[in-house]
């Protein structure tokens, strides 16, 4: 049998614009929750989907394919924010200023879709407690696929997550509070 290079080129090619397609959307969406940054995540999905062309040959039919796509920006992104987070702290101790970074298009956009008090206790969680709250509320993903994206079981991740809820909730309170006293200034203002 003959096989014709040119066949299996135009398969692959063919094959992965189906699969840029079908997820990069989702992976671009996911990536800018993480990173916080438009253009970070467009970056990032570039090099992830390069990256998954040349490990296809790794992935293995038994995750599904969405996970382990998933899993690759995972830790992609997570790569990206351990950078980030370096260059910040080396920044920061060359420079005494305490307030050196404005926020990025999609904080502001996150503050205006979130109430303040959720939007900064987003920013007070760690990048694996953020991204399992993404993967899990606005991803939609089970437990057991969030499971197999950060290499863990089922069970750890219910947990985790359970623990992060907490966390979330006690960070908020106080800022509720906070809320509360803005805004019975402003309503006090307002009626004197």
């Amino acid at each position: 049998m003959f096989v014709c290079y040119t066949d299996i080129i135009f398969f692959l090619i063919r094959g992965g614009a189906y699969i840029v397609k079908e997820y990069q959307r989702q992976i671009f969406v996911y990536c800018w929750r993480l990173l916080g940054s438009e253009q970070e995540a467009e970056e990032a999905v570039q090099d992830i989907f390069v990256n998954a062309f040349e490990k296809i040959s790794r992935y293995k039919p038994t995750v599904g394919f969405s996970s382990w796509l998933y899993k690759m920006a995972y830790h992609h992104c997570l790569n990206l924010i351990r950078r980030k987070n370096l260059q910040r702290k080396f920044k920061l101790s060359l420079f005494t200023s305490t307030n050196m970074t404005s926020d990025s298009a999609a904080q502001v956009m996150e503050r205006q879709l979130f109430s303040e008090p959720l939007s900064r206790a987003l920013d007070q969680l760690n990048a694996e407690e953020r991204n399992l709250l993404v993967l899990r509320i606005f991803e939609e993903k089970t437990f057991g696929e969030i499971g197999e994206i950060m290499n863990k079981s089922e069970d750890a991740i219910k947990k985790k997550y359970g623990r992060t809820k907490t966390k979330l909730k006690k960070i908020m309170e106080p800022l509720k509070e906070d809320q509360k006293c803005v805004s019975y200034k402003t309503e006090f203002k307002n009626k004197a």
